[in-house]
Protein backbone atom coordinates (compact mmCIF):
# COMPACT_ATOMS: atom_id res chain seq x y z
CA UNK A 1 0.00 0.00 0.00
CA UNK A 2 1.21 3.26 -0.77
CA UNK A 3 1.80 5.60 2.18
CA UNK A 4 1.64 9.66 1.58
CA UNK A 5 5.13 11.52 2.18
CA UNK A 6 4.50 14.80 3.28
CA UNK A 7 7.11 17.52 3.90
CA UNK A 8 6.57 20.80 6.03
CA UNK A 9 8.30 23.81 3.89
CA UNK A 10 6.53 26.63 4.73
CA UNK A 11 2.65 28.10 4.01
CA UNK A 12 2.72 26.73 -0.08
CA UNK A 13 0.66 29.50 -2.89
CA UNK A 14 -0.66 28.94 -5.93
CA UNK A 15 2.72 31.44 -6.74
CA UNK A 16 4.80 29.13 -5.49
CA UNK A 17 3.17 26.26 -7.45
CA UNK A 18 3.42 28.06 -10.39
CA UNK A 19 6.86 28.97 -9.86
CA UNK A 20 7.85 25.01 -9.03
CA UNK A 21 6.63 23.99 -12.22
CA UNK A 22 7.93 26.46 -14.36
CA UNK A 23 11.32 25.75 -13.30
CA UNK A 24 10.98 22.26 -13.65
CA UNK A 25 9.71 22.84 -17.07
CA UNK A 26 12.66 24.82 -17.59
CA UNK A 27 15.32 22.00 -16.76
CA UNK A 28 13.25 19.09 -18.13
CA UNK A 29 15.05 17.17 -21.48
CA UNK A 30 12.83 17.83 -24.75
CA UNK A 31 11.36 21.38 -23.76
CA UNK A 32 12.34 24.29 -26.01
CA UNK A 33 13.00 27.58 -23.84
CA UNK A 34 11.67 30.84 -25.33
CA UNK A 35 13.98 33.75 -24.90
CA UNK A 36 13.64 37.21 -26.25
CA UNK A 37 15.55 37.82 -29.75
CA UNK A 38 16.26 40.89 -31.96
CA UNK A 39 14.51 43.61 -30.66
CA UNK A 40 12.06 42.13 -28.09
CA UNK A 41 10.81 39.57 -30.07
CA UNK A 42 10.19 35.97 -28.41
CA UNK A 43 12.92 33.19 -30.36
CA UNK A 44 11.87 29.50 -29.80
CA UNK A 45 15.49 27.60 -28.83
CA UNK A 46 14.86 23.74 -30.46
CA UNK A 47 15.15 21.40 -27.77
CA UNK A 48 18.65 19.54 -27.89
CA UNK A 49 21.60 20.31 -28.90
CA UNK A 50 24.97 19.70 -30.39
CA UNK A 51 27.81 19.71 -27.24
CA UNK A 52 30.64 18.83 -29.88
CA UNK A 53 30.67 18.84 -33.82
CA UNK A 54 34.08 17.95 -35.83
CA UNK A 55 35.16 17.59 -39.24
CA UNK A 56 37.89 14.56 -39.20
CA UNK A 57 39.87 12.04 -40.53
CA UNK A 58 39.04 9.34 -38.72
CA UNK A 59 36.91 7.96 -35.96
CA UNK A 60 38.18 5.84 -33.28
CA UNK A 61 36.29 4.35 -29.88
CA UNK A 62 33.82 6.65 -31.57
CA UNK A 63 35.28 9.68 -30.81
CA UNK A 64 37.36 11.75 -33.55
CA UNK A 65 40.99 11.49 -33.97
CA UNK A 66 41.53 14.88 -35.34
CA UNK A 67 39.56 18.18 -35.85
CA UNK A 68 39.92 19.98 -39.70
CA UNK A 69 39.46 23.15 -41.10
CA UNK A 70 40.62 22.72 -43.97
CA UNK A 71 41.58 19.60 -45.87
CA UNK A 72 43.56 18.99 -49.06
CA UNK A 73 42.69 16.85 -52.39
CA UNK A 74 45.34 14.29 -51.50
CA UNK A 75 42.36 13.35 -48.60
CA UNK A 76 39.06 12.06 -50.31
CA UNK A 77 37.24 11.07 -47.41
CA UNK A 78 35.83 13.11 -44.48
CA UNK A 79 34.25 12.17 -40.88
CA UNK A 80 31.70 14.28 -39.23
CA UNK A 81 31.38 13.69 -35.53
CA UNK A 82 28.46 15.24 -33.49
CA UNK A 83 27.67 14.86 -29.59
CA UNK A 84 24.23 15.55 -28.99
CA UNK A 85 22.66 16.40 -26.13
CA UNK A 86 18.64 15.99 -24.89
CA UNK A 87 17.47 14.53 -28.66
CA UNK A 88 16.79 10.86 -27.20
CA UNK A 89 14.55 9.19 -29.58
CA UNK A 90 14.55 11.74 -32.01
CA UNK A 91 15.52 11.75 -35.76
CA UNK A 92 18.72 14.01 -36.28
CA UNK A 93 19.97 14.42 -39.96
CA UNK A 94 23.76 15.83 -41.11
CA UNK A 95 23.06 17.44 -44.56
CA UNK A 96 26.02 17.65 -46.26
CA UNK A 97 26.37 20.81 -48.85
CA UNK A 98 29.00 21.56 -51.63
CA UNK A 99 29.22 25.41 -52.24
CA UNK A 100 25.13 25.64 -51.59
CA UNK A 101 24.34 22.35 -53.28
CA UNK A 102 22.92 19.57 -50.96
CA UNK A 103 25.20 16.43 -51.80
CA UNK A 104 24.22 14.23 -49.15
CA UNK A 105 21.85 13.29 -46.24
CA UNK A 106 21.91 11.12 -43.58
CA UNK A 107 19.48 10.41 -40.95
CA UNK A 108 20.45 8.93 -37.45
CA UNK A 109 17.45 7.99 -34.66
CA UNK A 110 19.23 9.02 -31.41
CA UNK A 111 18.87 6.14 -29.06
CA UNK A 112 18.13 6.71 -25.21
CA UNK A 113 20.19 8.48 -23.30
CA UNK A 114 20.94 12.13 -22.41
CA UNK A 115 24.20 11.81 -25.00
CA UNK A 116 24.20 10.52 -27.99
CA UNK A 117 27.77 10.27 -30.21
CA UNK A 118 27.16 10.17 -34.17
CA UNK A 119 28.79 10.57 -37.22
CA UNK A 120 28.70 10.45 -41.07
CA UNK A 121 31.23 10.47 -44.07
CA UNK A 122 31.55 11.51 -47.04
CA UNK A 123 33.69 10.60 -50.00
CA UNK A 124 35.20 13.14 -52.19
CA UNK A 125 36.33 13.66 -55.64
CA UNK A 126 39.38 16.14 -56.29
CA UNK A 127 37.27 18.59 -58.14
CA UNK A 128 34.31 19.28 -55.22
CA UNK A 129 36.85 22.04 -54.20
CA UNK A 130 35.31 24.65 -52.18
CA UNK A 131 33.24 25.28 -49.16
CA UNK A 132 31.97 22.08 -47.73
CA UNK A 133 29.34 22.54 -45.11
CA UNK A 134 27.16 20.11 -42.90
CA UNK A 135 23.75 21.09 -40.69
CA UNK A 136 22.67 19.28 -38.18
CA UNK A 137 18.93 18.77 -37.80
CA UNK A 138 16.51 18.06 -36.09
CA UNK A 139 13.40 15.92 -36.58
CA UNK A 140 11.22 19.11 -37.27
CA UNK A 141 13.78 20.29 -39.44
CA UNK A 142 15.46 22.99 -37.43
CA UNK A 143 19.14 23.15 -37.88
CA UNK A 144 20.63 22.67 -34.07
CA UNK A 145 24.03 23.52 -35.40
CA UNK A 146 26.21 24.01 -38.92
CA UNK A 147 30.27 23.57 -39.38
CA UNK A 148 32.21 24.21 -42.39
CA UNK A 149 35.08 23.23 -44.33
CA UNK A 150 37.59 24.46 -46.86
CA UNK A 151 38.07 21.49 -49.52
CA UNK A 152 41.53 22.57 -51.40
CA UNK A 153 43.67 21.54 -54.21
CA UNK A 154 46.66 19.43 -52.82
CA UNK A 155 50.19 21.41 -53.27
CA UNK A 156 53.11 19.53 -55.20
CA UNK A 157 55.19 19.35 -51.80
CA UNK A 158 51.75 17.53 -49.89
Amino acid sequence: MFAPYFVSIGRITRNTILILLAGAAMSSPGIAETTEGIAGEPQTIPAGRVARAIFTTAIVDREPVDALETLSTNIDRVFFFTDLRGLSGQIVTHRWEHNGQIMAEITFKVGSGARWRVYSSKNLLPEWTGTWTVAVNNESGETLHTSTFEYVAATATE
